[in-house]
């Protein structure tokens, strides 16, 4: 129902409601009874057990269960033991992360305000939220949260901030007028108040028109609770690799069997060979050693700010082809900042200036403000812009406090567009509370939304002696205001100004207004919005005493009008490099918000969100997203950089258009409304300092510093973590690709059983881990971020892993089990330790040579990963303490080797690690590194 486009008679009337005296409390029963309680449904959670089962549904896992029941079978209870507990720390995992994301809808009842004044009975009364019902008045002043929807029928200089359900990042002046039209945006509704918004500015009164689950933010909890999850694109890689796996295994089991069968081979010779085989084809560490992976990986951004909430997506991340970021505070600064001061013939664009502008700290939330004499010198050379200053000074209810004596440090109590006139006034070296101690306040008028401006008048100082020095260029105007008491200042919209200016001040006089002048002051007011900026005029005028009774309106007539200031939330600095990264590394940044687009398209533009290409100009609003059906949203999304006053469905549907073409999105946002296109999404970012807690618990990752640059280092970090993933799978799995071929080939050239299951488990779960999990902390590739993503929906085989895993295995098992075959044929009895340890051997060359995929080891410095250096060397100890330790050698069936024979071992383990550097080398020659 729109609401806002009703009159006030005619949803008294439709309510059955009195604004003097409310409802009573029994007409507020009966409808609380219809409508029940005014708080948000909680989506049926999954019962704790049912979380708990699904963590071992993976096919990984449900390998993992059987190697370790194989591991039982064969009396390895040990090897049982510890592939257990890696099943149970994993669905251990897995619980807490899903159980926490099943929090957001308890995140979002909270924001319902416990105890609200309403009008009852004819009585004001304090009643819980929960129970208000349609038709009840409910009274609002600054400090307040709005405790359901209401249309406003008083307003008395109300503003709310709405960010959290809007995105428009300013407070919003609210009116008691019916607005004309059907499909407003929700933030220009301004006849209307949402719950889980909060009051910051003046007071009024409302009808409750909807509340709980019919609310906006109602809306949003049901978008919520009908959004699923999307799997990441490693969770759906390991799924496919685990299968694979599986269906492997059971072939070449019953390949075997049936050979050995054929060869009427013993039973339990040819049972054991099998379990060996599905042994090697499994290879046990890998869900082990991926979880570890991602959580170094989590922790490492953590320290670049990045805080991760669920371990898949730190990999996750390293796929985002696109990112959809929100504008207020993310790429700006989340601050008004006055950037354009325009008076007569003169504008300065402090941007250009070079001047001190106040730095604030972000999470202290505070301004250091340091004058230096240039600045002061341009404002004493123009007394014009000292009065601009001046007066948005004094015409203004917010102030700078100091919470420390004779500090620098400022923080803005009140609106944040008036802090930023005080503040550019500070810094040019006009403090508030020095100006209100000479220029005292005697009279306002206050903001009103049909004149939009307000007025203060001011008492003229007399004692000009006590007057510092810094300050006499406001006091001493030429002369003007020698023989006056009073001075009015007059700050508001342009439009609304130029209807009551007879005036404008010239440099260091007043001039007559004529149509070339207001020709140019509605040009520069033109030029300024244009730039996306927040546009403010400055008037003034003499007055002999202080306006009463009828002479109110007099006070707002006639005025001298003295200039403009352009102010906008500026970008954060960082972001423009970090989107020129985006674009290098194939990513396509685009902006969502709830801005007015003008603002955003500049914002956009300035960052390179809009790069020279026309066919990127294309800017959709909220209002033209209604009017598109899937089909054409699909095709749009690709074309569209910029999305202005949206609202939260569009915000999803966006993510899902862009999830339908094969887009790997990441969203970030703040606020309530931004909740279920982030769960939604591949990747949910919320921010940390300004995001609200429903946010938060709906997102993958936080951002501790609310800064784009920080996803773009997570990014980095996750496609650095992928690719160590593949590089530990590539290992793993070409080691026991060598294992299966030793075990294939031996019975084919009329050996015993080469390697014992006992053995083949040794590999996989030490020989592999160390190494593999010292691969997770390898330094990224050279081209890591000047790549396009890799397809979301490539096979973990993809780019040449699976034909490296099938050579590699080939050529490892070839040479461990040629030494095994030379000596055996020899009669020497140690012949099966031969073939453990080279091929263990040869694993270690191996991982050193893969820790780049085109990178000489030597070239990216062989002590470069101290970790990996320390693995190889750990785990060449460990199995040479199994074969010359004699309790070891009785447990792993090995024999002590000669020394001579240990060489042979050595070299003949570099064999895997030369072929694989001069396929590298080859690979260079072909593609040379990029610059």
């Amino acid at each position: 129902m729109n609401w806002y486009t009703e009159s006030i008679k005619e949803i008294i009337d439709q309510f059955n409601t009195n604004i003097d005296t409310g409802l009573t409390e029994s007409e507020a029963k009966l409808r609380l009874d219809k409508y029940g309680p005014n708080e948000l449904e909680e989506k049926a959670a999954h019962s704790k057990w049912l979380i708990l089962l699904d963590q071992f549904k993976e096919t990984m896992v449900i390998i993992l269960i059987i190697a370790a029941i194989i591991s039982l079978l064969l009396g390895e209870y040990t090897d049982a033991v510890v592939i257990i507990f890696i099943v149970i720390m994993n669905a251990l995992l897995g619980y807490s992360q899903e159980y926490k994301a099943e929090q957001a809808m308890e995140a979002l009842k909270k924001l319902a305000v416990p105890i609200v004044r309403v009008r009852r009975d004819g009585r004001v009364k304090e009643i819980s939220a929960t129970t208000l019902v349609p038709g009840d008045i409910v009274l609002l002043e600054a400090g307040n949260y709005v405790p359901a929807d209401c249309r406003l029928f008083e307003s008395m200089n109300l503003k709310a901030q709405e960010s959290a359900l809007t995105g428009e990042s300013e407070p919003i002046a609210k009116i008691s007028e019916k607005l004309d039209g059907k499909d407003i945006a929700l933030a220009d509704r301004k006849n209307m108040v949402y719950m889980g918004t909060n009051i910051v500015h003046g007071r009024g009164q409302g009808i409750v028109v909807s509340t709980g689950m019919q609310t906006e933010l109602g809306s949003i909890a049901g978008l919520l609770n009908q959004t699923e999850s999307e799997r990441t694109p490693l969770q759906k890689r390991l799924d496919q690799l685990g299968k694979g796996l599986a269906l492997a295994a059971l072939v070449l089991v019953g390949i075997i069997f049936v050979m050995g069968w054929i060869r009427g081979e013993d039973l339990k010779i040819l049972f054991m060979t099998s379990i060996s085989i599905a042994v090697a084809a499994i290879p046990e560490g890998l869900p082990a050693i991926v979880t570890i992976t991602l959580a170094l990986g989590a922790r490492r951004m953590l320290q670049r700010n990045a805080l991760i909430r669920r371990l898949p997506a730190v990999e996750a991340l390293g796929s985002v082809t696109t990112i959809c970021s929100d504008k207020t505070g993310t790429l700006t600064e989340n601050r008004m900042t006055v950037t354009v001061l325009d008076v007569a013939e003169n504008r300065i664009d402090l941007t250009e200036e070079e001047l001190k502008v106040p730095v604030r700290d972000v999470k202290a939330n505070y301004y250091s403000v340091v004058p230096d004499p240039k600045q002061v010198s341009i404002m004493q050379r123009n007394p014009a812009l000292t009065l601009l200053l001046a007066g948005g000074s004094l015409c203004n209810d917010a102030i700078l406090d100091c919470p420390e004596e004779h500090c620098d440090r400022l923080q803005i109590v009140g609106d944040p567009t008036e802090g930023a006139l005080l503040l550019a006034a500070a810094s040019m070296g006009l403090m508030k509370d020095k100006l209100e101690e000479i220029f005292p306040r005697v009279y306002e008028l206050p903001f009103d939304s049909n004149r939009k401006r307000m007025t203060t008048v001011h008492k003229m100082p007399k004692q000009v002696e006590k007057i510092p020095e810094s300050y006499e260029t406001v006091w001493d105007w030429e002369g003007w205001i020698d023989d006056i008491d009073y001075v009015a200042f007059t700050k508001g919209a342009i439009d609304g100004l130029i209807e009551i200016i007879d005036r404008i001040w010239v440099d260091d006089h007043i001039e007559e207004i004529d149509e070339s002048w207001i020709t140019r002051i509605e040009s520069a007011n033109r030029d300024l919005a244009q730039s996306g900026m927040r546009v403010l005029g400055v008037a003034c005028r003499s007055l002999d005493g202080i306006p009463k009774g009828e002479d109110e309106q007099e006070v707002e007539r006639d005025l001298i009008f003295v200039g403009l200031v352009g102010m906008i939330d500026p970008a954060r600095p960082e972001v423009k490099d970090a989107v020129r990264t985006c674009r290098t590394a194939g990513i396509r940044p685009i902006m969502i918000t709830g801005d007015h687009p003008l603002t955003a398209r500049y914002i956009a533009k300035e960052l390179g969100i809009i790069p020279n290409d026309d066919e990127y100009e294309n800017i959709l609003t909220g209002q033209k997203l209604d009017k598109l059906d899937k089909e054409e949203l699909r095709e749009n999304v690709l074309k569209t950089s910029v999305y202005a006053r949206v609202t939260p469905e569009d915000k999803l549907n966006i993510v899902g258009a862009l999830q339908d073409q094969g887009e790997i999105a990441a969203m970030t946002g703040d606020g309530v409304n931004d909740a279920p296109a982030l769960k939604k999404a591949d990747i949910g970012v919320a921010m940390g300092i300004t995001g609200t807690d429903v946010s938060k618990e709906a997102s993958d990752m936080v951002l501790l510093d609310d800064n784009f640059a920080t996803i773009v280092a997570a990014i980095e970090e996750g496609r650095v973590i992928y690719d160590n993933i593949r590089k530990f799978i590539q290992y793993t799995l070409s080691s026991n690709m060598g294992e299966i071929w030793i075990m294939l080939l031996a019975p084919i050239l009329g050996m015993p059983l080469p390697l014992l299951p006992l053995q083949i488990l040794w590999i996989n779960l030490v020989t592999d881990g160390l190494p593999g999990l010292a691969l997770s902390v390898e330094k990224g590739e050279s081209d890591t971020m000047k790549r396009p993503p890799y397809p979301p929906e490539e096979n973990i085989f993809a780019r040449g892993l699976g034909s490296s895993i099938i050579w590699v295995g080939i050529l490892m098992g070839g040479v461990a089990l040629g030494v095994g075959y030379i000596y055996w044929l020899r009669g020497i009895p140690y012949w099966q330790t031969m073939i453990f340890t080279t091929i263990t051997l040869s694993e270690m060359g191996y991982v050193l040579a893969i820790r780049s995929y085109r990178d000489s080891l030597f070239s990216i410095g062989i002590f470069s990963n101290r970790a990996l250096i320390g693995a190889v060397l750990i785990t060449t100890l460990l199995q040479l303490i199994v074969i010359y330790v004699p309790f070891l050698q009785g447990v792993f069936k090995t024999s002590a080797l000669p020394w001579q024979d240990l060489v042979i071992c050595f070299l003949a383990s570099t064999v895997v690690f030369i072929a694989v550097e001069i396929l590298k080398w080859v690979k260079r020659r072909k593609q040379p590194v990029l610059a």
